[in-house]
């Protein structure tokens, strides 16, 4: 159902985008990276995280690590990861195959500079298997997130 939904979104509001779904994993970012022949920095990551009762999508750079102190002066507490059920329940990807589009319901999407560093990068697309490439900007707009600056430098 999750590919299927991510499908359907780009349909609706990026029908030129096309879903790569490839035989091997890219679960991960080394995996996505090795899958989609990019560096593992173009890999954009999506983070599922909690901020007291509040649920959002934290998308990164496949290397980039959250800075603490910066998510917190962003949000106003300390995040909390998902585990895999609560992921699940609040995006309808897997684990792995996370990404801001098809989502069951509105969530908020954030967008790390980090991204800003290439023409393109490479989102999963509701599976552990699939993927889209597009640009950071694009996928900004497409998403409807915002820009933050919440990663390690």
């Amino acid at each position: 159902m999750s590919l299927e939904s991510v499908r359907a979104y780009f349909a609706a509001h990026a029908p030129d985008i096309n879903v790569i779904v490839t035989q091997e994993s890219s679960a991960t970012v080394i995996l996505a990276a090795e899958a989609h022949g990019v560096l593992p920095a173009q890999i954009a990551k999506t983070i599922c995280l909690r901020v007291a009762d509040r649920t959002m999508l934290v998308v990164t750079s496949g290397t980039a690590r959250l800075d603490n102190r910066k998510f917190k002066d962003q949000f106003g507490g300390k995040p909390r990861m998902l585990d895999a059920a609560e992921v699940v329940e609040a995006t309808s990807h897997p684990v792995g195959g996370v990404c801001p589009f098809g989502l069951p319901a509105p969530l908020p999407v954030y967008c790390d500079v980090s991204l800003r560093e290439f023409d393109e990068v490479v989102p999963a697309a509701g599976a552990t298997n699939a993927a889209v490439r597009i640009s950071p900007e694009r996928m900004v707009e497409i998403a409807g997130a915002e820009w933050v600056d919440v990663c390690q430098r």
